[in-house]
């Protein structure tokens, strides 16, 4: 075991949560997914401020929209600038996402997330804050990735502690399957960095397996110079972390798309 409790993982060798919600497009996903069923509600300041800012800053995913060059995201109009792109996918509440959106002024953040409550929450967060380089998107990651982000578009990709699915006949659900870590790789720059972290051994396990799997990716270590990466991969512990995670280990992940 590493320093600061993370492990040493062996190196090479949401359908019905969507369609509860009334504002939601019929449009949701209908294969299999890595989220869970959720109803959630938000609160009347949460629904005002939603109503507020989500036209400018939020977008709903769609996972039956073409796939071809007009279909995808233009980043430099949604945020109005040229910068790098970082995508988070499953943000939860947004805790991480806006602590490394405001060290990382410089490069632009897109925050997916299923659950409305979790997205109402980050965007009141972002409003008090008045952070301006984080947009958000309602959907699941990989529908987002297929039909709006343009191949090799991204600085970065973040998948923070996503549903480990812990039983067996569960782990088709999991997110980061190899068709998921082809599709990661193929929406990545040269260069840039796909940053993971779980808190289940097993699930470790897996996405060490399937990431050292995809050829384009090669893994780099959790304490290379983060000045050489171009993104930060100091991520913040989470209040979930602090309460519940205390003593447990959790793995951080890294891979470089190749060159």
């Amino acid at each position: 075991m590493s320093d600061h409790g993370r492990m040493q993982v062996p190196g090479p060798d949401v359908a019905s949560a969507l369609a509860d919600d009334p504002e939601v497009s019929p449009h949701f996903s209908r294969r299999v997914t890595s989220f869970r069923a959720r109803r959630s509600t938000i609160s009347d300041k949460q629904q005002a401020t939603w109503d507020r800012l989500w036209p400018e800053l939020g977008r709903q995913a769609r996972d039956d929209a073409p796939t071809g060059p007009e279909e995808r995201l233009d980043t430099e109009a949604w945020f109005g600038r040229r910068a790098p792109v970082i995508l988070e996918i499953g943000c939860g509440t947004g805790t991480s996402t806006l602590a490394m959106a405001q060290a990382e002024p410089d490069l632009d953040v897109i925050a997916v997330e299923v659950y409305r409550r979790g997205l109402a929450q980050l965007l009141s967060a972002i409003d008090r804050a008045s952070v301006t380089n984080i947009r958000l998107i309602r959907g699941d990651g990989v529908d987002v990735l297929t039909h709006m982000i343009a191949p090799q578009s991204l600085t970065g990709v973040r998948v923070f502690f996503p549903d480990p699915w812990p039983k067996a006949r569960h782990h088709k659900r999991r997110l980061l399957q190899p068709a998921t870590m082809a599709l990661i790789a193929d929406r990545l720059r040269p260069g840039g960095v796909l940053h993971a972290a779980t808190d289940h051994r097993g699930y470790a396990e897996q996405i060490a397996e399937v990431g050292d799997a995809e050829p384009r990716l090669r893994r780099i270590s959790a304490d290379r110079a983060t000045d050489t990466l171009p993104i930060s991969v100091a991520r913040p512990a989470t209040k979930y972390e602090i309460k519940a995670l205390a003593g447990t280990d959790v793995a951080e992940l890294l891979w470089e798309k190749a060159p």
